[in-house]
Formats: C-alpha cells, structure tokens, sequence
C-alpha cells in the first residue's frame, strides 16, 4: 500500500491536540479565533477548518455558531479507523457501498480538472495491471480510482469515511491470489463512471455507481 502523507490540517488537529493536552487550550475554554489560528500555525482558513471538523468528530471541540469554538474534552473519542479496525470485513464493504452512489453524484458535480485528470490516471492504470494480471497492483489501482472519486466529491467527511472504509477493504485483498478477470470485465462500466462524472452528469454517474457496487457489469 502507498504511505500517505499527512495534510496539513492533520498537522494543525496534531498540535492542537498538543496543546489541549498541555492546557495551553483547557477544557472549557474558547479557542483563538480562526484569523488567529492562521497566524499561530502558518496556514489557510480551509486547513484550520477542517483541522476544527477533525477534532469535533473525535470530541475534542464542539463548534457554537456565533460564539465560537470551545474546548470540551481531553480524551478523543475511538477514532473511525480503530472502530473498523474491530469490524467484520463485510461490515465495511457494506459502509463502503452505501456511500458510493452519493459521492458519484457529488464527484460529477464538484469535480475539478485535476481531480477528473487524477481520477482517469488510476482508471488506466487498473486497465494496465488487470491486464499483465497483477492482481495487487490491479486492486490498489481500483481502490485509488474510487478514493480519487471520493477527493472530488466536495465534501470532507464523506471522502475521510470512504477512504478508511477502502483502506481496509484493500488490506483483506491482500491476502486473495487469483486472477484479474473480474477487472477486465468491469473496465468498461468503471470508464463509463469516468465519463459521467467528466461530462458532470450526476444522475448517471450514481446509477453506475451503484451498478459497480451490485456488479451489474
């Protein structure tokens, strides 16, 4: 598997956990204002956003509209990835599938030219491994095909979800040798998702989403 590299709105969850930890942010109190944040840490107003969703999904902070951001807890909440971790393999396929259709949608309509660029480099590139039957490869290009789907669907927690959701699905992968058959056979519906969400048709692109999920191919 690829070793991802943290973002920058991971690092600023990071430290600001440090400092939660170490009551230069207690328990109770607000935290500095975004413009604040930005300085303190040296970045842009969307990396202390979504830092802030990160840390209010674990616990962490609860956001008052109006008021501002407080500190409410030390002790983050099991994080999703632990929680999956503990979970059946068909638990989070099913996780997975329930998700697919909606981010296909989402991905058609939001989607950038350089998302649309990196999403058709793992489609050929799952065309390329399935076809020299290099099973592994061929199953890390699919997943990266759906994940490059998911960072253009716009929307931040849908893309953390289904991406921890598709890591695991990829490590019970690892452990099948077989063929690569299955991919040749579902290139043609996987490109015709490219297609829809190239041309922005979203209501397309979810009907074959869910066609993949149920593999009607």
């Amino acid at each position: 598997m690829q070793i991802q590299r943290k973002t920058l709105a991971q690092e600023v969850a990071d430290r600001l956990i440090e400092g939660i930890i170490n009551n230069d942010y207690p328990v109770g109190e607000k935290l500095p204002t975004e413009p604040e944040l930005m300085k303190i840490y040296g970045v842009g107003r969307s990396s202390i956003r979504e830092a802030i969703k990160i840390l209010s999904i674990k616990g962490v902070l609860n956001v008052h509209q109006g008021l501002g951001t407080f500190v409410v807890s030390k002790n983050m909440q099991e994080s999703l990835e632990s929680q999956m971790d503990k979970a059946q393999i068909e638990d989070v396929q099913e996780v997975r599938s329930l998700l697919d259709s909606k981010i296909a949608a989402k991905a058609a309509t939001n989607r950038s030219e350089d998302q649309l660029k990196n999403i058709k480099n793992y489609l050929d590139l799952r065309n390329t491994f399935a076809e020299e039957n290099k099973i592994l490869e061929c199953y890390q290009a699919d997943i990266n095909f759906h994940i490059a789907i998911a960072e253009a669907c716009g929307n931040i927690l849908l893309k953390e979800i289904y991406k921890v959701a598709s890591s695991h699905i990829l490590r019970s992968f690892e452990s099948r040798h077989n063929d690569t058959e299955s991919f040749k056979i579902s290139q043609a519906i996987h490109n015709s998702l490219y297609l829809a969400i190239q041309n922005r048709d979203a209501k397309n692109a979810a009907i074959i989403a869910q066609q993949i999920v149920d593999q009607i191919y």
